[in-house]
């Protein structure tokens, strides 16, 4: 295999190389083949190929040394080359800066030139132009206009042109040498002025934007510009106010004539501006009043929703309108429009919104308590009323006689919704309408009539009537509705905070006002708070009273004693079993009427009671031992009730009394064992002393010696 330099072209491999260079040479190949594997052969291809690649090796070499040497004299003639470009590069640079001082003395040249020119051109034109004007001057001197520019109605841009000058000039001359022709010249500059805004008219018609922008160029110069703009915005309304909703009319029009206005005037933003303050002191305040005065002394509530919805839909108009360029300070230009169009209702309206909340609240409760037959009561705060209040807090009892309410809270989840509603709406009304200074004192003064009539004149009220229905507790069998407030006057209390934090707290929550509504709002809680506790204890007296009324009717001494200690059949009371009904239907009561942790506070008190009841009710009886079996039967289904409640601490008593009952039967050889047990070691001697001595076998089975 010839040695050439293309066998070393990139990517070369020198094992690949070899391998091949074996392969073709005859007795080389290291796999076998046709001719026996030959190493001298191999060899001597091998010395032969080394000596081709030196060979090969040292042509390259001298024609890199060729290249070389003809790289380097290009490289040299290369430098030569730049270093005469640089040279010629100077001298250019040279000529361009010698040029451009040339051309600028040329311009200084020129310039002085056009100066003096234009010097000289300025006088002439002055004086060619002052000599026209004195020659139409003349015309009006002479009394008759035969100028082509004054005659020709093509040309009345030119005549408005010279007429307007005319007029300046006319307006130095003296009255009494030049009144006929200052009357003749002001007389033309009027009709001019008529022409233009007529011809303005017509284009504005035509829509031919272009020939508006052309008279209102003319006319910028006149007095009559204003009544120009006024034209323009006049006829634009001509054809926009066709549906019966202004606000959008309104803005619909904006949006029109916008880009128009910014195409036919100089000033586009003084006649948006002037267009907007024409459409808000004519149409809207027009309309606006026309709404409100139908119904300011009729109907007060349709007057404050007419306010809100149009002060609201004016506001949203307003920031509609503020996308559009009406000079410098367009918020305060839209906001001094809408205050121009409501100051006068704006300034009295918390009056109007406070009273007729009032007088709205006071009709929903007193139809409310006409659907009841109901005449309220009189509770007034002072004097005797106070007097009885502090009583009844610190003595818990009832004052007066009890009322007979058959049933009935005093309390109406649609009262309450109706003023929360009213409420909502004159927040939402007093939000909108107030001034940023003024809400918080509004929104409390809507507040405190909110607290007024339905914590003070429908919660607590109803609170009074079931205080006063509570039966005492000595009565047999009366019914118990007072739990039933509770649980309405707690629904309607989180109905109530879910109004003060959700619409009265963003208007007051950075003003000195939050502290005097949490305060009030504390003060009405605590009021209602003394109440509901002095009425739950009372009721829970008052279930104390009725079962012991039962245990009083129901049970005999002879239960506990049986005349036949071998013929006991049932396996506990009747007492029992009615008082078990009794308090499973108030403990359920109790749990529907509270929520939280109320639940648990009563009935762990209705729970403690509970177990003083009995406790103290065991003590009256005398126990033979079935009868002593019978008595752990009922405390077993007193224990059993006492799970319903669901307290730890009341069941933990009741698993005591349970236990106490044991000392009723047990052996008295065990008693100590007993007592020692895991519920009665940590009772006092004296407790476990008076259950034994409840025992029949006390005295003969000398019992009391276990105590000494």
């Amino acid at each position: 295999m010839a040695a050439t330099a293309e066998l070393f072209e990139e990517p070369f491999d020198v094992d690949e190389y070899i391998e091949r260079l074996a392969w073709r040479t005859p007795g080389g190949g290291s796999k076998g083949g046709a001719e026996a594997f030959d190493p001298k052969r191999l060899l001597e291809e091998f010395v032969n190929h080394i000596e081709e690649l030196k060979m090969l090796d040292e042509r390259i070499q001298r024609r890199v040394e060729k290249l070389e040497q003809q790289c380097q004299k290009e490289a040299k003639e290369f430098a030569k080359k730049v270093q005469e470009l640089q040279k010629s590069n100077q001298i250019a640079f040279q000529h361009f800066q010698e040029l451009d001082e040339h051309i600028s003395y040329v311009a200084t040249k020129v310039c002085h030139l056009g100066d003096q020119l234009e010097g000289v051109n300025t006088p002439r034109q002055r004086a060619v132009e002052a000599q026209k004007l004195m020659k139409y001057f003349n015309e009006f001197l002479d009394g008759e206009l035969k100028s082509d520019v004054f005659t020709n109605p093509e040309k009345i841009k030119e005549a408005a042109d010279i007429i307007q000058k005319l007029h300046l000039i006319a307006q130095e001359l003296p009255f009494d040498r030049f009144a006929e022709v200052k009357s003749k010249i002001a007389s033309k500059y009027h009709d001019l002025e008529c022409q233009l805004i007529q011809e303005f008219k017509s284009a504005q018609k035509r829509g031919e934007i272009s020939r508006m922008h052309e008279v209102a160029s003319v006319l910028l110069h006149f007095k009559g510009y204003s009544h120009c703009v006024d034209v323009y915005i006049k006829q634009c309304q001509e054809v926009t106010y066709f549906r019966n909703d202004l606000f959008e009319d309104t803005a619909t029009l904006c949006q029109r004539v916008n880009k128009e206005v910014r195409e036919v005037f100089s000033s586009p933003e003084n006649v948006m501006a002037k267009l907007i303050q024409n459409v808000f002191e004519i149409k809207l305040q027009g309309f606006i009043r026309d709404r409100l005065e139908e119904c300011k002394r009729s109907d007060a509530e349709q007057y404050l929703k007419n306010l809100y919805d149009l002060y609201t839909r004016t506001t949203n108009l307003a920031s509609k309108l503020a996308e559009f360029d009406l000079g410098t300070d367009k918020q305060t230009f839209l906001a001094k429009m809408i205050k121009g169009i409501f100051i006068s209702y704006l300034e009295n309206y918390i009056e109007i919104e406070t009273g007729y909340l009032k007088t709205r609240s006071s009709m929903v409760l007193q139809r409310y308590y006409d659907s009841k037959n109901h005449q309220k009561r009189s509770y007034g705060s002072g004097g005797i009323q106070d007097l009885k209040e502090r009583i009844r807090q610190r003595t818990n009892l009832p004052l007066g006689p009890s009322i007979d309410t058959h049933g009935e809270t005093f309390l109406s989840q649609e009262v309450v919704v109706n003023l929360l509603q009213e409420t909502r709406q004159a927040f939402e009304r007093c939000h909108k309408l107030s001034d940023s200074s003024d809400l918080p004192k509004n929104a409390f003064r809507i507040f405190t009539i909110l607290v007024e009539y339905l914590c003070v004149e429908h919660i607590d009220y109803a609170l009074e009537i079931g205080l006063a229905a509570i039966p005492s507790t000595d009565s047999k069998s009366a019914p118990l509705y007072f739990l039933d407030v509770v649980q309405q006057a707690n629904t309607i209390f989180h109905l109530f905070d879910k109004q003060f934090n959700d619409h009265l707290m963003p208007l007051i929550s950075s003003s000195p006002k939050l502290t005097e509504c949490l305060q009030k709002k504390k003060e009405v809680i605590e009021q209602m708070e003394v109440k509901l506790d002095t009425g739950i204890d009372r009721t829970l007296n008052c279930m104390i009273g009725h079962m012991k009324h039962i245990l009083s009717v129901e049970q005999k001494k002879t239960d506990f004693k049986p005349e036949d200690e071998n013929n006991v059949l049932i396996q506990y009371t009747n007492a029992c079993v009615k008082v078990c009904g009794y308090v499973g239907k108030q403990v359920e009561k109790n749990r529907n009427s509270m929520d939280g942790k109320n639940v648990d506070t009563v009935l762990t008190e209705f729970g403690v009671r509970f177990h003083r009841l009995i406790h103290e009710h065991l003590q009256q009886y005398t126990y033979s031992s079935m009868g002593g079996m019978l008595a752990i039967c009922d405390v077993a289904e007193y224990r059993k009730c006492a799970k319903e409640f669901k307290i730890p601490l009341v069941l933990q008593l009741f698993d005591t009394l349970h236990a106490l009952c044991n000392l009723l039967v047990v052996a008295p050889d065990n008693l100590k064992q007993v007592c020692s047990g895991e519920h009665l070691t940590n009772l006092d001697k004296n407790i476990l002393h008076a259950f034994v001595q409840l025992r029949s076998d006390y005295r003969s089975a000398r019992l009391g010696r276990h105590f000494s």
